[in-house]
């Protein structure tokens, strides 16, 4: 057919096919381009809505005719195909091409650690009350996609550092911002100062009509708040300081005051208990009472929530060792709140493709907890030398099931397993879901 395009989408997965749908039904012609392999189920997609897709090359000719390109977030900037088309043509994210069509009042939540957590108890708050919400961005569904296909009032919107990348316009009414760790310094030239600024873009666009939800104990957040202008307006959570507007907690009360009403609920009766959670659900509340939701509501959806998989996932009992999926645990920010939440002596399976990781972050949680580590990757030198010091076992495993019958030997009763691997999963897993899921069927198989 070669139609020309009248926009060139880089990545032929869940964000690239959701661009190509929403511009189908926008009266435009798309042209998904991948350098690797489509799944099956997107090929099905683009062939059955009559997309032109290729794979195994970008066609630069084809591409250079479209005067946009819509690039996926896994393809980073400085790669030649970006370089070489930027010369003629827009390139935008995803997330900035779903938003001009986009007509849902968004909530949009970024953060190092706890955005997907946050984002589906958020969703869940909104649903309970009624609203006609959608759930989108990293944590499943494109939101383009979502655009394409629904026409939902509210849309709840997890954003990763790499979907803020190619922003222009994009601009949501309520923004939460977690925490910045150092993660995924590999794609930012090893520089956090880049990676904080790819999260505070967030926010770059905000007006006084719209909202800014942020963790005040975080120190960087803080000092960035001190060089940004935000016209939007503030509202802090804190574990520490209590604040005339915003969340804290008091005598194991979280109370959250907004607009001079509060609302009060014992620490005890949250359905996500760890520190790191007592955060999200703050975000979560104030998101939630911001758009004057219902108190009861909000406490009762805080209390029946339940976790998403492969974070802090409770997959067995077995001969009394507890075994822990927290699969999605892909930096060492969130694996310190993982095994801060331990009470039980810890074998750790750690590993993976490193981003940059500096263990001694983790030095003094494992010294306290840990009993023995379990290295799940093709290349654990770094690991072992970080805590060969600290911990006398130290053994390596290079599939899912060998690292359980490891970890599974080694346990006595009362200990606790805990996948938590500060890595990302591409040396020896499709994703970290499928991580999780060879763990949670080795354990099954025991």
């Amino acid at each position: 057919m070669n139609k020309k395009a009248d926009i060139g989408i880089l990545g032929g997965g869940e964000s690239g096919v959701g661009a190509a749908l929403l511009a189908k039904r926008k009266g435009l012609v798309p042209f998904v381009s991948d350098f690797g392999k489509l799944k099956q189920k997107y090929k099905e997609v683009l062939i059955k809505e009559g997309i032109e897709w290729e794979e195994g090359q970008h066609s630069l000719q084809r591409l250079s005719a479209a005067k946009m390109i819509v690039k996926s977030p896994g393809i980073a900037d400085e790669v030649s195909i970006v370089q070489q088309l930027k010369k003629n043509a827009e390139i935008i994210s995803e997330v900035e091409f779903a938003y001009r069509y986009c007509t849902a009042k968004i909530i949009a939540i970024t953060g190092s650690n706890g955005k997907t957590t946050t984002a589906n108890l958020t969703y869940h708050i909104l649903k309970k009350a009624g609203l006609h919400v959608g759930l989108a961005g990293n944590v499943g569904r494109s939101i383009a996609k979502v655009v394409a296909t629904e026409d939902y009032d509210y849309i709840v919107l997890e954003l990763s550092s790499f979907q803020l990348d190619n922003i222009r316009d994009f601009r949501a009414n309520i923004n939460i911002l977690l925490n910045i760790t150092p993660d995924h310094l590999d794609r930012y030239g090893n520089s956090f100062e880049n990676y904080v600024a790819a999260k505070m873009r967030l926010i770059e666009n905000t007006t006084e009509e719209d909202f800014f939800i942020y963790c005040k104990d975080d120190r960087i957040i803080e000092n960035e708040l001190k060089t940004h202008s935000i016209k939007a307006k503030k509202i802090p959570f804190s574990l520490i300081e209590p604040s005339e507007e915003g969340a804290y907690i008091k005598n194991e009360d979280l109370i959250i005051n907004i607009n001079h009403k509060q609302l009060h609920m014992s620490i005890h009766d949250l359905a996500l208990q760890g520190k790191h959670n007592l955060y999200n659900s703050m975000a979560s509340g104030i998101a939630s009472r911001v758009l004057d939701l219902r108190k009861e509501v909000i406490r009762e959806s805080l209390s029946d929530f339940k976790n998403i998989e492969h974070r802090l996932e409770h997959v067995a009992t077995i001969h009394g060792i507890e075994f822990i999926n927290d699969s999605k645990a892909t930096n060492i920010n969130s694996t310190w709140y993982a095994l801060e939440s331990m009470n039980q002596n810890v074998i750790w399976i750690v590993g993976g493709v490193d981003k940059g990781n500096d263990y001694d972050e983790l030095r003094d949680l494992v010294k306290d907890k840990v009993k023995a580590v379990v290295c799940l990757g093709k290349n654990n030198q770094k690991i072992i030398d970080a805590f060969k010091e600290d911990v006398s076992t130290i053994i390596e495993a290079f599939s899912a099931e060998e690292a359980v019958r490891h970890a599974y030997s080694i346990g006595r009763q009362g200990d606790v397993v805990l996948l938590s691997p500060a890595c990302a999963s591409f040396d020896l897993f499709e994703d970290y879901e499928d991580r999780g899921q060879q763990f949670k069927k080795a354990v099954r198989a025991l």
